[in-house]
């Protein structure tokens, strides 16, 4: 996977491909892992508890409801192609780089 393409334009918003790592400490951004964005959650990876926690981290984190985060590939994998409806890259980036995720 080629640098920045773990964000780009995707059909009604922007792809984002991360990669989780359950049971951490604390919700947090861990930077990049093999091409995708790292995300450290607290939840478990069992029953979904891990991708609604995602999804909830990803909301608060650039400021869309829950229902605009949609994980579209990967609900059984760490790693995750996620759908962040009526965004750009251009948002996220900005969002992820005033953060110091990037």
């Amino acid at each position: 996977m080629k640098s920045g393409s773990f964000l780009r334009a995707g059909e009604g918003g922007t792809l984002l491909d991360v990669y989780l790592q359950p049971r951490a400490s604390k919700n947090e951004w861990a930077g990049m892992h093999q091409g995708c964005l790292k995300i450290r959650l607290t939840a478990p990876p069992v029953e979904g508890e891990a991708n609604k926690e995602c999804v909830k981290f990803l909301a608060g984190a650039f400021g869309v409801s829950r229902s605009d985060v949609e994980i579209i590939r990967g609900h059984k994998s760490r790693r995750k192609t996620i759908l962040i409806r009526n965004s750009t890259p251009e948002i996220l980036r900005a969002v992820l780089l005033e953060t110091g995720v990037l």
